[in-house]
């Protein structure tokens, strides 16, 4: 955290009017979320943000620095040059948060939880200086999927990734442990997933969108499998709402039924696509980390 302590002089202002001109260069938004939170007072003491001060006031700001959020940042990063920056996004961390107020005002990630967002605002400022949207992010991964997530640093490279992804000609790879082993090597699920009306959980629903599929068994285990996963289209959870729907839920998706685990056995492994500067067929890979193995190595035993 870092501690900004002022003496107020001048006519009467608003907290958060104030808070703004601090040199910090935060947003009136931002203003009134750190007072919300208790981290801007005023004399010692919770204020509102529309709470006037006078002269001889003293404000007090608790704000949330990079140093925190970027803590351990570059041990993430994969791959980076002048238009992307890929990184080895961790297990039990959300890529952003659930207010979207950061967007608008990407500071506003530093507050609440450690996000990916907040680490990447933290150790690239410059991507929010840049005006890139949403931070340069292209695609998301679920809290506890693991693995590989490719950002745009420019403007230019975000549009074409974007469209990479939405035409799909990014080639994703994903290595997911399942409960029970699929009759066949290899299988295609082709079943449509959307929210039905009234139901809070995405699922296949035959009034869905389009969802395909494919994978792979590579290893077995004791009631157990290790695919390697190809989701064509990128609907939201399709990966495992599509094995739970054929009866091969991911260990530890207690969303979808998996049986429970120390961690969700799902990871972004690689991704292959057109470079969107240089044009060049690139390949980017996460491995495994060491968690996943171990768990995998216990669940073959048992």
């Amino acid at each position: 955290m870092k501690k900004i302590k002022a003496v107020y002089t001048g006519e009467p202002i608003r907290l958060d009017v104030f808070l703004t001109r601090t040199g910090e260069n935060f947003s009136r938004s931002y203003a009134r979320r750190l007072v919300e939170e208790g981290l801007a007072t005023v004399n010692g003491r919770q204020k509102k943000a529309s709470y006037v001060l006078n002269e001889e006031d003293v404000v007090e700001v608790l704000h949330p620095a990079a140093d925190k959020a970027q803590e351990g940042f570059e041990d993430l990063v994969i791959f980076e040059d002048k238009a992307l920056l890929a990184i080895r996004k961790p297990a039990g961390i959300a890529v952003h948060p659930n207010a979207a107020n950061w967007e608008i005002n990407p500071e506003a990630a530093l507050l609440g939880e450690p996000t990916l967002v907040s680490m990447i605002y933290s150790a690239r400022p410059e991507m929010a200086a840049g005006g890139i949207e949403r931070l340069g992010l292209v695609h998301r991964l679920d809290r506890d999927t693991s693995g590989l997530m490719v950002l745009a640093k420019t403007a230019d490279a975000q549009k074409t990734l974007s469209d990479g992804f939405r035409e799909r000609l990014m080639e994703k790879t994903y290595i997911g442990v399942v409960s029970g082993i699929p009759e066949k090597r290899k299988g295609v699920i082709d079943a449509p997933i959307g929210r039905a009306s009234g139901f809070k959980k995405i699922k296949v629903w035959e009034y869905g969108r389009e969802a395909l599929t494919e994978y792979t068994v590579k290893e077995k285990g004791k009631d157990c499998a290790m695919l390697e996963i190809h989701p064509r289209t990128g609907r939201t959870n399709q990966i495992r709402i599509h094995l739970a729907h054929i009866g091969h839920p991911i260990m530890g998706d207690k969303l979808y039924g998996g049986p429970a685990a120390p961690r969700m056995l799902l990871h972004s492994l690689s991704l292959v696509f057109d470079h969107p500067v240089t044009g060049r067929k690139t390949r980017l890979e996460a491995p495994l980390p060491e968690d996943f193995k171990a768990v995998w190595k216990t669940l073959k035993k048992k």
